[in-house]
């Protein structure tokens, strides 16, 4: 307060200053009066025998600022903006956008050429080998020359027949479930989990193996990755089994004849569907988590991507023939 009132007794007094002289700019104008009063107020809070011992303590400066501010301004912004650009031209090559690439397969791939000739060959190697089997000798003591030669069976061909279409039926109905299953994965879930859910996990693998990552963290890691690959499938071959158990006890029900009706125990087929749908889900459950860990050791044990995939169909085929052992032996219970 004390500055401010000397410079309005000095303009005071000096009313010349106002009219005559010409101030080089507005901004030197603000500038001067702002360190004026400062260095004043400053002066005057400070006590003058102090001054000889400590000195002001404080220097104040101004410059002139309109004759330096328009090009200060624009080479420092032009500066900034130079500046600016490089880094962040150079971060963008370093840190750019991870992108998730999602290849949808056809939705009937199951009917192409090679999967449904794989398919049907499995199928009946399945159900006609086990007739090839050669039949075990019995040795036959004297008293049986008496009896009369066994007649022979003739094979049936017809069940093992109906049985591998029904199976090619029900592996097709499988995969073009996967196929409508990642469809509604991509529209309806986010672009990294549908991502997740449909890598190629053989491939996977392989870009993992060469991380260098340590042997537990690699088997956890194809493990985790196994898991999520084959969940699609094993939610719809548990959704096809139930479909079929469905199908079967309502046709069972309603297909009944009338004389029939009260022979039929609702409650009791009732409880058997229940049965059957808790097998076929501890089944998926026990083929998904046993394929994801037969890929883990075997990604880790043989080369990554072959290990892998043997890995997965062992585990795949031994999860639930383990489980239902297992529940058998141990929990008396039929799966």
């Amino acid at each position: 307060m004390a500055g401010i009132a000397l410079l309005l007794d000095l303009l005071r007094k000096n009313p010349s200053w106002s009219s005559t002289q010409t101030l080089h700019s507005h901004g030197l104008f603000s500038a001067t009066v702002a360190a004026s009063a400062a260095a004043a107020s400053v002066a005057a809070r400070t006590p003058f025998a102090s001054r000889f011992l400590f000195g002001n303590g404080i220097s104040v400066s101004y410059c002139d600022a309109a004759a330096v501010g328009a090009d200060w301004n624009e080479d420092y912004m032009s500066n900034i903006r130079s500046a600016s650009g490089n880094i962040f031209q150079h971060d963008s090559l370093q840190y750019s956008t991870k992108e998730y690439k999602i290849e949808l397969k056809p939705l009937f791939s199951a009917f192409g050429l090679k999967n449904f000739a794989l398919t049907s060959l499995r199928s009946f190697l399945t159900f006609y080998l086990p007739l090839l089997e050669p039949h075990a000798e019995i040795d036959e003591d004297d008293d049986d020359f008496l009896k009369d030669a066994p007649e022979e069976k003739h094979l049936d061909l017809v069940v093992p027949f109906k049985k591998s279409v029904k199976q090619i039926i029900r592996e097709t109905t499988v995969v073009t479930t996967r196929r409508v299953l990642e469809r509604l994965a991509v529209q309806y879930v986010s672009q990294r989990m549908a991502w997740k859910l449909l890598k190629d996990v053989p491939k996977s693998a392989m870009r993992k193996a060469e991380r260098g990552m340590p042997t537990f963290v690699y088997f956890v890691s194809v493990s985790r990755t196994t898991f999520r690959g084959q969940l699609l499938g094993a939610v719809a071959t548990w959704l096809v089994q139930v479909g079929i158990e469905m199908y079967r006890y309502f046709s069972c029900i309603f297909n009944s004849k009338e004389d029939e009706i009260d022979k039929v125990d609702k409650a009791e087929q009732a409880r058997v569907l229940g049965k059957k749908v808790s097998g076929a889900s501890i089944r998926c459950g026990a083929s998904l988590v046993f394929a994801s860990i037969g890929a883990g050791i075997g990604a880790t044990l043989i080369r990554p991507s072959l290990g892998q995939w043997i890995g997965c169909a062992i585990g795949d085929f031994a999860g639930p023939v383990i489980v239902t052992i297992c529940f058998e032996k141990v929990l008396h219970v039929d799966l």
